[in-house]
């Protein structure tokens, strides 16, 4: 097989793994396509957020019934009683809309970031924003409450973070469902409220990688293998990896990754 083939596959299998932990799966991804692959760190930015949309896709299939549900109680919706009667519709709407205000800015930061920082001081900022995101997993790990449904407040904040975890290194899931147990929301509730709204928030992420210049240096064919990949894995994984992240500490796997980052990073720029 080819290896740019190879190499799509791989990152693929990795996205479909890593969306659903709390350990920023665009950092990751863009760490290795720009520390072993040496690819540019504006081609890994746009890559690993292309992949987004296949793991949106595994998110879709695996909340099919949720999302049907959401979608046939569209018509009920009334301004007046959004956070009343359709709480869930109404925090995803508002979300969204959040993530999009502040994502699209910090991408566009972001993306001139990339061309402008030396590949040892991208990897390195990647790496401080892993272990910020670790500490913020930590300082909420034995938080949790019973609030039932989620109103206004926590729909515009989750929606700013969620588009602040554009920047890689930054966990999507961390930090959208350390926010939600910071407001008194259990830990079940959280996480599944987070991958919800991860599906408009991946498919817009992919479709900005798109739109910002295509997917340079990346071929149509290793693309679409990569994003099939993400896809199928996802599925198959995010039922057992959502039991797993609620048993391990996965803020010391984002401190730990980070520090390397930050080591490597350093020693690149000697």
């Amino acid at each position: 097989m080819d290896r740019s083939l190879v190499l799509a596959l791989v990152v693929g299998v990795l996205q479909g793994i890593f969306e659903w932990l709390p350990i920023s799966s665009e950092g990751q991804i863009t760490l290795y396509l720009t520390a072993i692959e040496g690819l540019p760190a504006d081609t890994a930015l746009g890559f690993s957020l292309f992949l987004h949309a296949g793991t949106a896709l595994s998110a879709l299939a695996y909340y099919r019934g949720e999302v049907a549900a959401l979608a046939r109680s569209v018509p009920e919706w009334r301004p007046a009683s959004a956070f009343e009667r359709r709480a869930e519709l109404s925090f995803l709407a508002v979300a969204t809309l959040a993530s999009g205000l502040v994502g699209i800015p910090a991408y566009l930061l972001l993306a001139d970031l990339a061309s402008a920082l030396a590949g040892g001081a991208f990897v390195a900022l990647i790496g401080v924003l892993l272990v910020l995101t670790g500490l913020l997993q930590r300082a909420v790990e034995s938080r949790g409450g019973a609030r039932a449904e989620p109103d206004l407040l926590d729909a515009v904040l989750v929606g700013a973070l969620q588009g602040l975890a554009i920047l890689p290194g930054v966990s999507r899931s961390g930090t959208t469902a350390s926010a939600l147990l910071l407001r008194g929301h259990d830990g079940p509730s959280s996480f599944r409220l987070s991958f919800l709204l991860s599906i408009p928030a991946a498919l817009g992420a992919g479709a900005l990688a798109l739109a910002d210049g295509g997917l340079p240096a990346v071929a149509p064919d290793a693309a679409a293998l990569a994003l099939s990949a993400s896809a199928v894995v996802g599925y198959l994984t995010i039922g057992a990896l959502m039991a797993l992240v609620q048993r391990v500490a996965f803020w010391g796997v984002c401190v730990g990754l980070g520090g390397l980052a930050i080591l490597g990073g350093a020693v690149a720029l000697v």
